[in-house]
């Protein structure tokens, strides 16, 4: 049980207990760790116990925890003006767009600040909605959006399912996933052949000039980390020019160096019309979301006003936290160190952890955003949990994990590794250590079904 044993941190969990309403959870079973502190790739609980965080929280603090620049330039803001407006310009909100816009696709000059990702997803699909003057929308099976009104209701996951009842002119497709494939493909080109050809007969049946925009995680996240293949976001950029679509590239989570590139669309090459961004642009610190426009998207309300409006929209210490989180990913180069983890730690090891773990599936992912899939049976690939559920054997993995020191980031029957995009190799291998001997919780449960099958 977390319950501690500090007085102060028993406080602050009974307050919790008592007061505080916990997102996507069942309030009477919730049993929170009390966090009292943080450094680095590092997190400490009330009673003192350290934890290495191979989640990122939500997969957002990029620049690990408490980065002493960005918590300065937090203090030096709060100092020197907390808050103001969005119609008033601002020296950090208007420096922060720039080394946003700096790192985007050429002809993305513009940026529409928010207070996180599902608000970016709003007003990106709101902006496609009145350019283009159509009201449909399509978006992926497996994918998160968010939980506001539209976003959730372009989630492909079943967080969707119980939030369907507003009305929100959506549609969804599949999209490539080879080790899952629902296209029969044997090679990651059929894959994405087949999906693009599945892309294009939905827009024919769902009507190509009501749909005003595609949207799709660039590399989805909570969904799996799926990396697309080769050609696959080429050929939708493709479709949409040819129908009139607006294409929307949700690079919420992707976003920022951690895919092991500022944003995930530069390994593929392509420029979408509407970028959706939050999370590590500023390490989480201080809520901050966005949309960046294509330049002819922008000049729609040049000369008419846009509808729409928040009210921390741009707010000058997430501006400042911006600024100090980009200018620190640049002089520390954490983009160019999570693509080196990637490539020379977390891929090799964990391709081959699932050479010893029989209940890992696959492995995928870029960068320090990987994902095992967990099986019950590789040969029928059944999860270790059902889609939208969860089971003890994974549950006894993350406790395992969590015992041994290790915060591990699941969803349903996956576990994904996300840490900090500045981790160091030594942290990157501790860590993987220990999920190395917490996964032989689920091998035990595999070996279970195996036996029981067989029988």
């Amino acid at each position: 049980m977390p319950i501690p044993t500090d007085p102060a941190g028993r406080v602050a969990y009974e307050l919790d207990r008592a007061h505080v309403f916990h997102s996507w959870s069942a309030q009477k079973s919730l049993d929170p760790v009390v966090m009292t502190g943080g450094e680095g790739s590092y997190l400490w609980d009330a009673d003192g116990t350290r934890y290495l965080d191979f989640s990122s929280q939500l997969v957002y603090t990029n620049v690990g925890h408490q980065h002493p620049k960005i918590v300065k330039a937090i203090q030096d803001q709060a100092a020197t003006l907390c808050t103001i407006a969005p119609a008033h310009a601002n020296d950090k909100r208007a420096l922060a767009a720039k080394l946003i816009t700096d790192v985007a696709p050429e002809g993305m000059d513009k940026v529409f600040f928010t207070s996180g990702g599902a608000d970016a997803i709003e007003n990106a699909i709101r902006m496609a909605r009145l350019h283009t003057g159509r009201t449909k929308v399509l978006s992926q099976y497996r994918s998160y959006h968010g939980a506001t009104a539209t976003a959730i209701q372009v989630t492909g996951d079943p967080r969707r399912w119980p939030n369907e009842f507003v009305p929100a002119g959506t549609a969804h497709f599949f999209g490539p996933f080879l080790y899952r494939s629902v296209f029969h493909a044997e090679t990651e080109a059929e894959e994405c052949e087949r999906a693009l050809e599945h892309l294009e007969q939905v827009i024919a049946f769902e009507g190509p000039g009501t749909i005003a925009a595609v949207i799709l995680e660039t590399v989805p996240g909570t969904s799996g980390i799926m990396p697309p293949p080769p050609g696959y976001l080429a050929g939708v950029r493709e479709l949409c020019d040819r129908f009139g679509i607006l294409l929307i590239c949700d690079e919420v989570m992707a976003g920022f160096g951690r895919t092991g590139a500022w944003f995930a669309i530069d390994h593929y090459g392509i420029t979408p019309d509407l970028i959706t961004f939050a999370k590590g642009v500023n390490s989480g610190y201080v809520p901050m979301g966005g949309v960046i426009m294509r330049d002819e998207v922008a000049a729609t309300w040049d000369d008419t006003a846009y509808p729409g409006g928040l009210t921390y929209s741009g707010h000058p210490l997430a501006a400042a936290a911006a600024v100090a989180t980009m200018t620190a990913m640049h002089e520390e180069q954490v983009v160019e160190n999570a693509a080196r983890v990637g490539a020379e730690v977390f891929g090799p090891e964990l391709r081959a952890m699932a050479e010893r773990h029989p209940s890992i599936g696959d492995v995928r992912g870029l960068g320090v955003f990987w994902a095992l899939d967990l099986v019950k049976d590789r040969d029928t690939k059944e999860p270790l949990a059902p889609y939208g559920g969860a089971s003890p054997a994974v549950g006894g993995v993350l406790g395992a994990a969590r015992k041994a020191g290790l915060l591990l980031f699941n969803q349903y029957h996956r576990i994904h590794v996300v840490p900090a995009c500045n981790i160091s190799d030594e942290d990157a291998r501790k860590g993987l250590a220990i999920l190395d001997e917490a996964l032989e919780v689920a091998d035990a449960a595999y070996e279970g079904e195996r036996v029981t099958v067989a029988a």
